[in-house]
């Protein structure tokens, strides 16, 4: 496939590296040219500078064979001029622009991203992802990660092994038989630096970081096997009254009218706003890392911490303050990856990563065959699928897992079929239809690809 991705900044860059080392023809777009020099130095893919909006850059990037635009500039009008571009020019088939600018994004304006007026196939919000991401880790307590996938009827969710967490030192097989009506199945670990597809034989060990599926009503039960059974906050402090900080607000205040919220913001102007955007809330102007706004905040009642600035460093600073006054739940928002494996020992229950959630969500539209969902795991270690069977998939359907030739370092966690999430053992077979839920390393994605949209694939392995 022939992509052009605009804008090289660290969203465009994650988007071209993993696009890259699948062989896609990818061409990366920007205006910067020291950013194209570091584009054309680290990654295998196609610099050159320019802007995606303008068509002749858009021509020298090979616009007239290209299958599909990424637009990713942190500009929301250079985004939607460059998919108008791609469509009236170029005939590319598949647009996508990233758009943060709440304006835009109101049910009011619902069709202007439709094909006779702004040509735009999907449109990525990340503020109003991130926002959701935090509320899926508030509703979860005790998770660290919690990705909803097949409608929310499965949940992908990360949590920390303590010491004291009841599945340590226990194979994978005696855990399954310990809770055999629990609709759950471990699909990767995380521990330091190793990354582990589990077998059968494998233990979970403290410190580990645990990814799992669950069928949505097993949720609870699932958290508790692993020492996890938080309540979950009535009284919540935000930190940060950027675009975050006010949806999140928003749809927490929606979602249970008696909540008890409170806001921080150190920018007179956005203070304001945010008060006049939500009656309902408390918003106080001030520096966060100040110990007497955070008292005056009530900071010693709150149970979760939501720390969302612009700026890391204070979001971790945060975490670490709310820890002395009593024992809130911290959920920090993290831009750059390599904190997320401190998080733990720095205090803070819960990450949330603005670049990998937008990547994920663009990562969905690029993947081909049945592929209905795509996340991508720390950075590309690995990517959770979900993926419907064809009914022309001979190769797949009712055989054994255990009989299927599955790529290595793959793994299926569950399947819906119709409203049941059924686990997948070795003896379930596939129906045309499923909804599978995969974990693959990042080497095996094609491979996957192909064998839920092909009839035969024995070929290609």
């Amino acid at each position: 496939m022939k992509i052009i991705v605009s804008g090289a900044g660290k969203v465009g860059q994650t988007l071209a590296a993993y696009l890259g080392e699948e062989k896609h023809d990818v061409t990366l777009i920007d205006s910067s040219p020291e950013l194209i020099a570091q584009v054309n130095e680290t990654l295998d893919v196609s610099g050159i500078v320019g802007s995606g909006s303008h068509p002749d850059a858009l021509e020298r990037a090979g616009a007239r064979e290209a299958d599909m635009l990424i637009a990713a500039t942190p500009i929301d009008e250079i985004n939607m001029v460059a998919c108008q571009v791609a469509h009236t020019i170029f005939n590319i088939p598949k647009k996508i622009a990233r758009i943060r600018e709440e304006s835009y994004l109101s049910p009011t304006w619902s069709n202007l991203f439709s094909r006779d007026h702004m040509p735009i196939d999907m449109v990525i919000s990340p503020e109003k992802a991130v926002a959701h991401a935090i509320m899926e880790r508030i509703n979860a307590p005790g998770s660290f990660n919690i990705i909803p996938l097949v409608e929310g009827q499965i949940k992908l969710v990360s949590v920390l092994c303590h010491d004291d967490c009841p599945l340590v030192n226990t194979p994978m097989k005696q855990i399954y038989t310990l809770f055999p009506d629990l609709v759950f199945k471990i699909v990767a670990i995380i521990r330091g630096e190793e990354k582990i597809v589990p077998d059968h034989l494998d233990q979970l060990q403290p410190k580990d970081e645990v990814y799992f599926v669950v069928a949505k009503e097993h949720m609870a039960r699932a958290m508790a096997a692993f020492g996890h059974e938080e309540k979950e906050a009535r009284r919540i402090l935000i930190v940060g009254g950027g675009n975050i900080g006010v949806r999140l607000a928003q749809e927490l205040h929606t979602r249970n009218p008696s909540l008890v919220i409170r806001m921080i913001e150190n920018s007179p102007e956005r203070a304001r706003y945010a008060s006049e955007k939500l009656p309902g809330v408390l918003v106080l102007k001030g520096d966060a890392l100040s110990r007497e706004l955070l008292e005056e905040a009530n900071i010693g009642y709150t149970e979760t911490v939501v720390s969302v600035t612009n700026h890391d460093e204070s979001n971790i600073l945060v975490s670490l303050l709310a820890a002395e006054y009593g024992d809130p739940r911290t959920i920090a928002l993290l831009s750059n990856a390599t904190y997320t494996p401190m998080a733990s020992s720095l205090g803070i229950d819960a990450v949330v990563n603005p670049r990998a959630i937008t990547v994920s969500s663009i990562l969905r539209h690029v993947r081909y065959g049945r592929i209905k969902a795509a996340v991508s795991l720390r950075d590309g270690f690995a990517e959770v699928m979900e993926v419907e069977v064809p009914d022309t998939a001979t190769a797949l359907l009712y055989k054994p897992l255990k009989t299927l030739k599955l790529p290595e370092d793959t793994i299926l966690g569950a399947i819906l079929r119709k409203d049941e999430v059924v686990i997948a053992h070795p003896d379930v077979v596939l129906h045309p239809s499923d909804r599978v839920i995969l974990l693959t390393s990042h080497k095996q994605i094609k491979r996957v690809e192909v064998m839920f949209s092909a009839s035969l694939y024995g070929s290609y392995f």
